[in-house]
């Protein structure tokens, strides 16, 4: 308890927050030109890090080497929790290391691409009324922001 500790230009031990890799994708930043060789990594809290390597060669062999990991630490999700109301509400997905080997984990991902796929088809075929509730104007992007994100 008490205030935060001091940084390390203060005196003090710099306060680090782990970055969890599980259901996180690393991926050449090809939008970002300021800099070469930067590479991002988008958490499963969809938060966006942008990383710089000093070659093209160890650029790629991070992003392959934080996609293995994060493969290998990622289990398939939860299912969303259900409600009595229509809300849409995004799946949990868990921390926990997968117990399935890598062959498994690619087949289960693949079902899971062609799910959220479907759902992405049917979900655009059912537009929202123009004239409806704004919320469920709200539900329907933030479930189409969600599809199209996976």
């Amino acid at each position: 308890p008490g205030p935060f500790p001091a940084t390390q230009e203060e005196g003090g031990p710099e306060a680090e927050e782990p970055l969890g890799v599980h259901h996180a994708l690393a991926e050449r930043a090809s939008k970002y030109t300021k800099r070469p060789n930067v590479f991002r990594l988008q958490t499963a809290d969809w938060r966006v890090f942008l990383f710089q390597a000093p070659t093209s060669e160890e650029m790629f062999s991070w992003i392959s080497r934080i996609n293995l990991v994060a493969a290998l630490f990622s289990s398939p999700p939860f299912p969303a929790a259900v409600g009595s109301q229509r809300r849409f509400i995004r799946p949990i997905l868990p921390a926990a290391p997968s117990r399935s080997p890598p062959e498994e984990q690619h087949r289960s991902h693949e079902a899971w691409m062609e799910r959220v796929a479907q759902e992405l088809f049917e979900h655009q075929r059912n537009l929202p009324e123009k004239r409806g509730r704004a919320r469920d104007l709200d539900e329907y992007s933030l479930k189409k922001e969600y599809l199209l994100y996976e």
